[in-house]
């Protein structure tokens, strides 16, 4: 049989959930329109089912935040947000349209599940480009990309998607992770090689 957790182990653990379930508590609130003691009563019952029921392994934070690198961020993401915008508008009215696309594998520098996260997201929002599988383990990102005609351009990708990465470390990751990206060490040893771009005709996103 396991041994019982430990005082220090159970309020580590709570420690770690904290976050999750003032969030939790929060949304219960607003989603019913209520700030009142019955409302909050009710969303931290609901809050500690959730956690029990649904169960996640622990986000471990860095406890760090540098807001310099999170204005840099943000206004690197405005700015490829409005180019890619306009690159996908023009692939769709122009008169050959999106020839090509190509599923591409990045292998990422982070262990963090909140930074490989984050960078799925920031990916995903920008028009042209989506996640489509992530592979926790070995922190590799799958995603969907438009107008990818060639190897260059699985490269492109690729350097998009770990620029971001880099972006987002600055932000919020730890010593590690830096450490990790500035030798250009990935989270694992062995990564598939992308798909090869195909052409859209055939069928669908390939």
């Amino acid at each position: 049989m396991s041994a019982r957790p430990s005082r220090g182990e159970v309020g580590r653990s709570l420690a770690r959930q904290l976050p999750l379930l003032i969030g939790l508590v929060v949304l219960w609130m607003c989603l019913w329109n209520q700030f009142t003691v019955l409302a909050f009563v009710t969303g931290v019952a609901v809050a500690l089912l959730v956690t029990r029921v649904f169960f996640l392994p622990p986000v471990e934070l860095s406890g760090r935040f540098n807001v310099w690198f999170a204005l840099v961020f943000l206004g690197h993401f405005v700015l490829d947000l409005v180019r890619a915008s306009v690159q996908v508008a023009w692939q769709a009215v122009r008169p050959r349209g999106v020839d090509s696309n190509a599923i591409v594998a990045v292998q990422l520098h982070t262990r963090s599940d909140f930074i490989m996260t984050l960078v799925a997201e920031a990916i995903s929002l920008v028009p042209g480009s989506l996640v489509v599988e992530a592979d926790r383990e070995r922190s590799i990102l799958y995603l969907h990309a438009l107008a990818v005609e060639d190897a260059d351009g699985v490269a492109a990708v690729r350097a998009n998607v770990l620029v971001v990465e880099e972006r987002l470390a600055r932000v919020l990751g730890s010593a590690d992770d830096l450490r990790r990206i500035a030798a250009g060490t990935p989270a694992a040893s062995e990564v598939h090689d992308p798909v090869a771009p195909s052409s859209s005709s055939e069928g669908g996103p390939s």
